[in-house]
């Protein structure tokens, strides 16, 4: 239990930084003089860490984000349930 809790508070601290980067990495880009090259690295570049968000978000949860319900380990998702 306790290094469940630590893998959630380390990936949420994670995700964090990555929504940090990705905002000072837009403002970087408006700040200075914007090119089709600069918008083609910030949109390469917010796509690598959003794919990377939703991975480690994931992995933090243990179901996709489109699962209700808890965890996937703790109650797996019943196809049978009516939403």
């Amino acid at each position: 239990m306790l290094v469940a809790n630590f893998r959630s508070g380390l990936g949420r601290s994670i995700l964090l930084g990555l929504e940090f980067l990705v905002a000072a990495d837009i403002i970087n880009t408006v700040a200075v003089e914007p090119t089709i090259e600069s918008l083609l690295v910030l949109a390469s570049i917010v796509l690598i860490r959003t794919f990377l968000s939703f991975s480690l978000k994931v992995e933090i949860d243990g179901r996709w984000p489109w699962q209700k319900g808890q965890s996937a380990p703790e109650a797996p998702y019943d196809s049978d349930q009516k939403d």
